[in-house]
């Protein structure tokens, strides 16, 4: 066993746990002011945001080269853009399973729906066809307006069965998309020739737009995700955990099926099938990941420590004591399910656009579970725990553990598989709370409101 291999990477797990504990505590910071004449300012936001800023400028500067010598190697930035895709995907699996409580298996499926949708939008605009774009933007959007449009109808009916207002909810998405179609027929003519292809780009091909496209592409396609989710989650959540276990577990199932006839089944002869999917536009850069997994972990403390967050977590907790208290226990999970399928989608946006290549396999049941260990390794219900648990569940199992068994032999690396659920039953037996448990570090730990103090002993008794 090479023991230098195994040195260097328990210090880069350690540098990312510091590197994290660091950028939370400053973006945590509050309440710091500086005297100017005779007024005081806070400056919380702009420490909050040049502590976020020096987080994004520590790794870029590890990325880059200086002659022959880079911190990180480009081994080393594939594991880093890998990372910060799973740490989408984990929070997302967390909001719903960690805090919400539903179990799920589905969340590989929605993270190959992102993935699939936003490398689609981008391969067809470099080659000319401004219809992936144009088709799912307007489809998501005019799909969410007629979701809105159904909510808002059916608020106003009482006792309105499960299966018909999924029913209504399909047909009406089913039209949505008819319209983006023909939307997109109608539109291309006069977009497509400011594409240009390939070998020849055009004026929106160029690197400006090309970026603006691809940051559409990846909103869309966590919208479009969760608009899924949406659909699906529905009829499905009415069922108890682990019923809905089993059930996203089919659906992850079916995606795969999807994925690999998606040049016979579905319309999309370039996404080759079970070939996987070639010539993605790698556009993923350390900007846009650090970009989009800030967006994703600021969005989602922001909801767990809002009056939204304790009505999620009181679900988890006891469903009739929250729904005695006049939460809505069902639109509570719905919520959950769809806002954690949308971190999953964006999370498969920009895992496409580093990788290049998309195949099925890589998104079916099996490694499914690598979002489930990771949030039970880092601590079910801790953003902290997940995250940092996913950094180095890539780092070590993903890359270290790899490069050491491909050593020993080319089967080798398959034991991995084995290694990992004697791995998660050790901590099970050890610490079943997680590594971290509910430790939360800086910006994501929730606020201490202090108990007020009785001015004297004779109020305390009085009362």
């Amino acid at each position: 066993m090479d023991i230098t291999t195994l040195l260097i990477s328990f210090v880069k797990i350690v540098a990312v746990v510091a590197y994290f504990y660091g950028l939370f505590w400053v973006m945590g910071i509050k309440g710091k002011k500086i005297r100017l004449g005779a007024k005081e300012i806070d400056i919380s936001l702009l420490v909050n945001t040049l502590g976020v800023l020096a987080g994004y400028l520590v790794i870029q500067l590890a990325l880059t080269p200086f002659g022959s010598f880079a911190v990180l190697t480009n081994f080393d930035r594939g594991l880093l853009f890998q990372a910060c895709s799973m740490v989408m995907v984990a929070l997302g699996l967390n909001l719903i399973y960690g805090f919400n409580g539903q179990f799920s298996l589905g969340q590989y499926g929605f993270y190959g729906i992102g993935a699939y949708t936003a490398a689609d939008i981008t391969f067809r605009w470099i080659n000319g066809d401004s219809r992936g774009l144009i088709v799912v933007g307007i489809g998501t959007i005019l799909g969410g307006v007629v979701i809105l449009f159904i909510r808002k109808f059916l608020s106003g009916l009482r006792r309105m069965p499960v299966l018909s207002s999924f029913t209504l909810y399909l047909i009406g998405s089913l039209i949505a998309g008819v319209v983006a179609v023909f939307a997109g027929k109608f539109l291309a003519p006069f977009v497509n020739p400011l594409l240009g292809n390939a070998l020849a780009p055009g004026v929106l091909n160029q690197t400006v737009p090309m970026y603006f496209v691809f940051f559409l592409a990846v909103i869309f396609a966590g919208i479009f995700a969760a608009e899924v989710s949406f659909l699906f989650g529905l009829p499905v959540l009415s069922l108890g955990s682990d019923y809905f276990g089993i059930a996203t577990l089919g659906f992850t199932i079916v995606v795969y099926t999807l994925m690999v006839n998606s040049d016979t089944i579905l319309p999309f002869p370039e996404m080759k099938g079970g070939r996987g999917m070639i010539g993605i536009p790698k556009l993923t850069t350390w900007f846009w990941a650090f970009f989009f997994m800030m967006l994703v972990i600021i969005t989602m403390r922001n909801i767990i420590r809002s009056s939204t967050g304790r009505s999620i977590m009181s679900v988890r907790e006891d469903e009739i004591a929250a729904r005695s208290m006049g939460i809505n226990v069902a639109e509570t999970k719905l919520m959950s399910f769809v806002i954690g399928s949308l971190f999953a989608g964006i999370g498969g946006g920009v895992y496409a656009h580093y990788i290049g290549f998309l195949s099925p396999g890589a998104f079916d049941f099996l490694v499914g579970f690598n979002p489930l260990i990771i949030i039970v390794f880092g601590g079910l219900g801790s953003m902290t725990g997940t995250i940092t648990a996913s950094f180095g569940w890539i780092f070590f199992l993903e890359g270290t553990l790899r490069e050491i068994l491909g050593k020993i032999s080319t089967e080798a690396p398959s034991w991995r598989y084995v290694l990992y659920p004697l791995t998660l039953l050790l901590l099970m037996l050890v610490r079943p709370q997680g590594l971290l448990g509910s430790v939360e570090w800086g910006f994501l730990k929730s606020k201490v409101i202090p108990l007020r103090k009785a001015k004297n002993t004779d109020e305390v008794k009085t009362a």
